[in-house]
Formats: C-alpha cells, sequence, structure tokens
C-alpha cells in the first residue's frame, strides 16, 4: 500500500460521525451545512458545560480567599497547562491569556517598538492577515524599517526568498505559520533557524494553523505566538505564547500592583474567565480524540494531542481532496496550492472565483441552499493586491475543519455547479 492510500485508509477510519453528535450546534443545524470555519469553528458539549459551570458555580473575581475565588485562580491554572501542553510550551507560565490574537500582535509590536536600536528592520510578508502586517507597519514612527518576504506565484512563502532578507539589521521576522485566506503552510521551523542565525527574532501567527495541525513551538524554535481560541473549538478568546525570558523582557504597560513577570505583566485588565475555561475544555476535546482513536493508560496529555492532531491532519487531507477536485470540476480559480501532489503544503481553506461570476452573488445562493461559505477581502488587502483581486469583490472562501464531512463536499459541489448553470 503507498503512501496515498494509506493516508486515504488512515482517513476513512476518523470517527467523524461520533464526533459530530459532541456538536450541538451540528445537531441543531439541520440541513445547514458549516463552511466559514476559518472565522470562527464551532464547539463541543464539554466546552459548552464549561463555561456554563464557571458562570453558574463560581462567576467571581480571582484573588479572593473564599472558595469560589480559590476556584477561579485554579481554573485559570489548569488552562494555562492545558494550552502549554496543546503548543508544548516550556512553562504554563508563557502562556498568558486576553481578547484576541490582534490584541496581543499589538501589544508585542509596541513594546518591541520600544527596543529598537541598530536592529530596526522588521520583515513581514505580503500573505499574512492584515493584523499581523498593520501591527508591525504602526511601527514606522518608531523608527522601523521594512523588508517584505513575497508569495510566490505558487502560493507560498518560500524559505530561499528569505534568506537575503534577513541580516544583522534584522529585529524580527513576523509570519503566519497557515494563511488564513488561502490555506497555504509555511515552514515556520526553517524561518527561524534563518532568523536565528541573524540573531533576529520570529513571531508566528498561528490563528489559523491551530484547528488543523499539531502546535510545537519547541520544535518551531521560535520566540512568539498567539492564537485565536474560537478558532480551535472554544469561546472567544486570544492567547500568547512567547519564551519566559522574552517575555520578561518586553516592555509592557502594566498597574504597579501587578508583578513585572510573565504571564501577569502581559494579561492587562480583566480577562473573561468563563472563556478561558472554554479553551481548557477544548484542549481536553482534542486529547480525548487522540485517546479514543488509540486507547492506552500509559500515553501522557501531549501525546494523547500529537495522537488527535495527527488523526486530524490525515482526515483532513482527504476533505482537501475531495475539495480540490470539487473545485477543479467546476472550472474555479483556485488561489493558493491547487496542485494534489502539494496537498501537505495545505489545510482545507480554499480561497476561489469562478470566472467572471459576482463571488457575492454565489455566496448568496449558497446561502439560500443552506450552505455557509465567506465572499470578500479576507482582512487581506495586500494580498488581494498581489491576487490581482479588488478590495470590493475579493474571492469566495470554503473552509472545512475536521467536523466536515466528504458527503458535504459533494453537496457543495453540487450546489455549486447548479449556480453556476443558473448564473452563467
Amino acid at each position: 500500500m503507498n503512501k496515498h492510500q494509506t493516508d486515504n485508509a488512515n482517513a476513512a477510519a476518523f470517527p467523524v460521525d461520533t464526533i459530530r453528535t459532541m456538536f450541538p450546534a451540528l445537531q441543531r443545524a439541520g440541513d445547514f451545512i458549516f463552511m466559514d470555519n476559518a472565522a470562527g469553528a464551532q464547539i463541543p458539549q464539554s466546552v459548552l458545560d464549561a463555561v456554563t459551570n464557571h458562570l453558574v458555580s463560581h462567576n467571581v473575581q480571582r484573588g479572593g480567599r473564599y472558595g469560589r475565588s480559590v476556584t477561579v485562580d485554579q481554573s485559570v491554572a489548569d488552562a494555562r497547562t492545558s494550552v502549554a501542553l496543546l503548543i508544548n510550551a516550556y512553562s504554563p507560565a508563557e502562556i498568558c491569556f486576553g481578547m484576541n490574537a490582534t490584541s496581543f500582535i499589538r501589544l508585542v509590536s509596541l513594546g518591541i517598538g520600544q527596543m529598537l536600536s541598530e536592529r530596526d528592520e522588521i520583515v513581514i510578508t505580503d500573505m499574512d492577515h492584515d493584523a499581523n502586517i498593520a501591527t508591525w507597519l504602526a511601527l514606522e514612527t518608531a523608527g522601523a524599517k521594512f523588508k517584505w518576504w513575497r508569495m510566490r506565484e505558487d502560493g507560498n512563502l518560500h524559505v530561499d526568498d528569505l534568506r537575503p532578507l534577513v541580516s544583522d539589521r534584522t529585529r524580527l521576522v513576523a509570519c503566519t505559520v497557515t494563511a488564513h485566506s488561502i490555506g497555504s503552510i509555511v515552514d515556520v521551523a526553517s524561518v527561524a533557524e534563518i532568523a536565528h542565525a541573524a540573531g533576529a527574532e520570529v513571531f508566528l501567527d498561528c490563528v489559523h494553523y491551530g484547528p488543523h495541525g499539531l502546535i510545537d513551538v519547541q520544535a518551531w524554535d521560535c520566540d512568539y505566538l498567539v492564537c485565536s481560541g474560537y478558532k480551535n473549538f472554544s469561546p472567544h478568546m486570544g492567547f500568547l505564547w512567547g519564551r519566559f525570558d522574552t517575555l520578561k523582557r518586553l516592555p509592557t504597560f502594566r498597574e504597579d500592583f501587578i508583578p513585572d513577570e510573565p504571564p501577569y505583566k502581559v494579561e492587562a485588565g480583566t480577562f473573561i474567565y468563563e472563556n478561558v475555561s472554554g479553551m481548557d475544555a477544548a484542549v481536553q476535546y482534542l486529547e480525548l480524540i487522540g485517546r479514543n482513536l488509540a486507547p492506552s493508560n500509559n500515553r501522557s496529555r501531549r501525546e494523547n494531542i500529537v495522537a488527535g492532531m495527527g488523526a486530524i491532519r490525515d482526515y483532513e487531507l482527504l476533505l482537501a481532496r475531495e475539495m480540490l477536485a470539487v473545485l477543479k470540476g467546476c472550472g474555479a480559480t483556485i488561489y493558493g496550492v491547487a496542485d494534489e501532489a502539494r496537498l501537505n503544503e495545505r489545510v482545507p481553506t480554499f480561497c476561489f472565483n469562478i470566472g467572471r461570476l459576482s463571488p457575492q452573488r454565489i455566496v448568496e445562493e449558497m446561502a439560500d441552499m443552506q450552505i455557509g461559505i465567506r465572499d470578500g477581502h479576507m482582512y487581506a488587502p495586500r494580498l488581494m493586491k498581489r491576487l490581482n483581486l479588488s478590495m470590493d469583490s475579493g474571492a469566495i472562501r470554503a473552509s472545512l475543519v475536521h467536523y466536515n464531512t466528504v458527503e458535504e463536499v459533494h453537496k457543495f459541489g453540487e450546489a455549486l455547479r447548479a449556480i453556476i448553470a443558473r448564473l452563467s
């Protein structure tokens, strides 16, 4: 059996029907198909239960001496431990909770802006979400200079193009792990190798990769990383990871009574405790997938996460292969990796257009047929320009996660073919 056949066999064994029963939104949706998951995923019942339990049992401020308040302190500590395991952090103290990834990118950029000296160059890309571009460009008034790492025509960033951009003037390389718009996966371990060889740091936007593959900050050797919990099957929240010593050096705003060390110096004000409890439960949900696929009493929590995310990755490659075939069969222009032989370079997030047909009209027609997808500029104006697309119309994006099914992909294809026939 070749690798392609093995991957298909592994994906076919993925218990998607059982997994779907864990998501109340999917059970209540009727015929509706969720294919806008890049904008936010649904949450399992266990996550909903964790949020409800917080609000009912200990919806109080942490830091008090009474039982309910002590429980909040413990739940936040438990969530730090879980998220640290999810991303393979060196310590739970490196996990900082807050409102969203964008606010954390801005927080780090403001700190780095105060530390610019002879290292005043920042490398940014034209494939990223604007949150990981505009936040750095705002440092121009602080003296920052910028180098652009450009996406190639094949729909991905290549590290060979990064090498000549990095020098002893480079302060930071900021890039995505996976493009939220076109689904391309970046070789971030090589990015870190190149940056660190020049004495620079690496900031990774991991928001879109989080639901699709195994995060490993140690293997990637990055310096900062942000995620959005609501893309990772939790409620709306975000978290920042940074090496402990790196976060300790980073200038941040803090009130005088806040300890000047991570994670406290990074977490200005009160964050949403119930959603942090939900993120804790979301990590445990991913562990459960790994544990159920290959039951073992000897595996650690991290090993179960590794097993679960590996199974998710294999299954999503099958979804990506099916979606790629459907879009090609409909004559779509696919932005990003469109070669089936390079599927390992992408996640099942597809950005496309159908000839001269209006993306907005197609998405509206899809909505009438109970399929949720998205159109527009995808918060990536520089990428739209790179693809010769207007900000007004942009493109169409269909984004899948592991609770989607091959049957849903085929229904999507049937609906798209019918719309094309009707509008052409």
